[in-house]
């Protein structure tokens, strides 16, 4: 997953600021770093990519996928799930990881770091590799529970997908537990920018 997002990240980067990610817009917005009338068509931008991308993978996999009839193996690419279904274990595991990931970013953006960690178009774009490799760890860590969506966009466009797709033998989409996924980050994300500028106002910002 890291790798997969240092290529959104290079792509977007230059032209987006890499918004793939609506508890970082989200958490950008509540810190003053994006403006708030243009948080609704960031998200819906996200995750309408979610969905095309995951709309791909099921055509270039479709015989793959009439080919079994594991409804687990049919969702997987899809949507997140828990390796224990305990939806407040869930929820804490998806706001930790999302908190992570949202407090690192917010400090990776600051004039200090940015000439090391901007993306710019070409051979320049290793610049990406830090928001990877954080998605990287953050997945060895913390992300065994749930499958770390840490990315409201990232389930909740493909979960859509899967309910919408012609899937013979798919099973239930899962929505009881698709709101872990979108309300855990967003949380997190929360918290992350009010921690932030809280250690801002002590000077460790």
């Amino acid at each position: 997953m890291g790798l997969g997002v240092f290529v959104g990240v290079v792509v977007a980067g230059p032209y987006s600021g890499a918004h793939l990610n609506p508890a970082v817009t989200f958490a950008l917005a509540l810190t003053g770093d994006f403006p708030w009338a243009d948080v609704p068509a960031y998200v819906l931008a996200q995750v309408i990519g979610a969905m095309f991308g995951s709309g791909i993978v099921w055509l270039l996999y479709k015989d793959h996928f009439d080919a079994t009839d594991d409804q687990g193996l049919k969702f997987a690419p899809f949507g997140t799930a828990p390796a224990i279904r305990n939806l407040p274990s869930n929820f804490f595991s998806e706001l930790i990881g999302t908190n992570v990931l949202i407090l690192v970013i917010l400090y990776a953006q600051e004039p200090a770091l940015q000439d090391e960690l901007q993306t710019p178009i070409g051979l320049g774009a290793l610049g990406a590799l830090p928001v990877a490799f954080l998605v990287w760890v953050i997945g060895l860590s913390l992300g065994g529970t749930t499958g770390y969506a840490i990315n409201p966009a990232r389930d909740f466009g493909p979960r859509l997908m899967h309910q919408l797709l012609p899937l013979r033998g798919k099973g239930s989409s899962d929505w009881s537990y698709s709101w872990v996924p979108i309300v855990g980050p967003l949380l997190g994300a929360a918290l992350a920018a009010g921690l932030y500028q809280l250690l801002a106002q002590v000077g460790m910002v």
